[in-house]
């Protein structure tokens, strides 16, 4: 794993989910749509105008969920992490820095297949208590960075936590 850059030396990273983790998230559904349309191009067999129209409705699901995991961003500055999403209307979340508390990483077996994980990271942030930053490679160190910034910021703003053991 590579080390991470001090903080000083950029602004913002910004990340995105990987085109493989649309397929991870909806295999079934893929699947199921591809059923639908060879089903309803067979000639003679019952129901294919229904398999057609089912197909086509799933395809314009699929191509909405496509469309929203590529149109979200998660940008890490200094001193917050803010997710961007949607497609028709647009969420904004900002999470600051000195309010994480706590990070998870974690791949499906799909995800460990594909080089992909998933990183939650837990606040104390009260509109965004978590956040999931899906479809990050497996290689790059975000924990590590945002960490690393985490502290910064604490020490910046004179924040000490204290623990009872």
């Amino acid at each position: 794993m590579t080390k991470p850059l001090p903080i000083r030396d950029f602004e913002h990273i910004v990340l995105q989910p990987r085109r493989m983790q649309f397929v991870i998230d909806e295999l079934p559904a893929i699947a199921v749509c591809g059923a639908g349309w060879i089903y309803g191009g067979m000639e003679g067999r019952p129901f294919t105008a229904f398999a057609i129209s089912a197909a086509l409705l799933l395809t314009l699901v699929l191509l909405y969920r496509f469309v929203y995991l590529r149109r979200t961003r998660y940008y890490i500055g200094r001193e917050q992490i803010i997710s961007k999403h949607g497609v028709l209307s647009r969420e904004t979340d900002y999470m600051e820095q000195y309010r994480i508390v706590d990070f998870v990483e974690h791949q499906s077996l799909m995800q460990q297949l594909c080089g992909l994980k998933t990183v939650r990271i837990f606040s104390m942030d009260r509109n965004t208590p978590r956040l999931d930053l899906i479809g990050i490679r497996r290689g790059f160190d975000v924990v590590t960075l945002i960490r690393e910034r985490v502290e910064y910021n604490k020490r910046k703003k004179g924040i000490y936590e204290i623990t009872n053991h």
